[in-house]
């Protein structure tokens, strides 16, 4: 029935483009996108707020059409959050529980992720997740989830997501002044890799690159986990100024033969000149010139994501290769230069894990934002009634309520 389901938003905010999509989740977790929406962003650079009115007219506008395509207002999402300040940081925490009879439950899990994050985040940084990566009963390593098992001392291995809070506050403002309450900022490349990503993947290691406008994200799972997030500030947008600049055309012009007339193989065989009709005048321009300034910019960029994937210790030992997503992705045989520069199996995202109108959202750029709705889903899934009171149980949810349990002292 209809009164059983919620509704839930992924709201990814971009610098060029902003895209929502709203999603039903009925009482058995299934997954319905009903509404969404693209529109241009405003007020952003390179991922990060440069004013609240420019974000937040931009979020209201283009919310309308989804809100009245999925018949629902939206008053709260998960939003995407990006910026080269977004990094993820390795922290340990070890905790004495009692004697080795002692069962552990919730509050020692509470207690050894905050000895973990104490004092190893920055007091300029939030924290935007904590992932245990491993725990330790007694010197006994390897345990995923220790819950309900006996020891005296407890240790935590983390990954620890965190952003410099000005940029982080000021996206929730930006997003408040759209009426819209920001539930939890998640990183765009983390919010791709929920919908483009199987378990098998991320058990055996890959990793997402979201290409978007003016950031290039990455995230890398290993073992079921998020092992390392990064961003680099720069992306498809800067590809389409240096044809403007290069070329002396307009960036619409710019941006036109850079997804039409541009490839990722960058073939020498084709017609050495691109003709293009504007306005009823035809234009022609040289295609090793343009070739060229679009490789320089893109081996520029993807140099910066080698540098990553080797100071993360992962460059060429990705079994399940790299998935590529994000609007930089629409670029033809992007795919095939991204393999030869990182030396690795490539392949274009495509979200996946929601049905309803979810075939019209079936496109890398969307893969953020169908990211944020399938992860909003899950945490509603967490959430307790009104009027309920919460049963007993030896499974620490990963909710928001718990998150906030722990950062709240930071």
């Amino acid at each position: 029935m209809d009164n059983d389901k919620r509704f839930v938003t992924g709201l990814d905010v971009g610098t060029e483009n902003v895209r929502a999509v709203i999603a039903t989740v009925s009482n058995n977790g299934e997954v319905a996108i009903v509404g969404y929406n693209e529109g241009k962003s405003a007020g952003m650079r390179k991922g990060i707020p440069a004013n609240l009115t420019g974000p937040a007219g931009a979020i209201d506008k283009m919310l309308g059409d989804a809100e009245r395509m999925g018949g629902y207002d939206v008053r709260s999402a998960h939003v995407s959050i990006n910026g080269s300040t977004v990094i993820s940081t390795h922290t340990e925490g070890m905790i004495a529980v009692g004697t080795v009879e002692h069962e552990i439950d919730g509050e020692d899990l509470d207690r050894v992720t905050d000895v973990a994050v104490s004092g190893r985040i920055p007091a300029n940084r939030t924290v935007l997740d904590v992932v245990p990566l491993e725990y330790a009963l007694d010197g006994q390593g390897g345990i995923k989830d220790p819950m309900g098992m006996s020891g005296a001392r407890l240790e935590l291995r983390a990954n620890v997501i965190s952003a410099l809070t000005p940029n982080v506050d000021n996206l929730k403002k930006a997003t408040a002044t759209a009426d819209v309450q920001a539930e939890r900022l998640i990183p765009s490349a983390v919010a791709a890799a929920r919908s483009v990503l199987t378990d098998r993947q991320k058990e055996n290691g890959v990793a997402v690159i979201d290409f978007g406008a003016t950031t290039t994200s990455i995230a890398i799972y290993e073992e079921g986990d998020l092992q390392y997030v990064s961003v680099v500030p720069a992306g498809s947008h800067n590809i389409t100024n240096d044809l403007a600049i290069v070329l002396a055309i307009d960036p619409d012009l710019a941006e036109e033969i850079k997804l039409r007339f541009v490839t990722g193989n960058f073939d020498s065989d084709k017609n050495p000149v691109i003709k293009l009709t504007k306005d009823g005048k035809e234009r022609n321009f040289d295609r090793k010139e343009v070739e060229e300034v679009v490789k320089a910019r893109l081996e520029d960029i993807f140099a910066e994501v080698r540098k990553k994937l080797k100071s993360a210790r992962y460059h060429q030992r990705l079994p399940e290769g790299i998935i590529l997503t994000g609007g930089g992705a629409k670029m033809r045989d992007l795919d095939l230069f991204v393999k030869e520069t990182l030396e690795a199996s490539v392949k274009i995202g495509i979200p996946q894990g929601a049905g309803g109108v979810a075939d019209a959202v079936a496109k890398p750029e969307f893969a953020a934002a169908v990211g944020l709705a399938l992860i909003a889903a899950e945490d509603s899934q967490h959430q307790i009634p009104q009027g309920k009171k919460s049963p007993k149980s030896k499974k620490l949810p990963k909710s928001p309520s718990f998150l906030k349990k722990i950062f709240s002292k930071f």
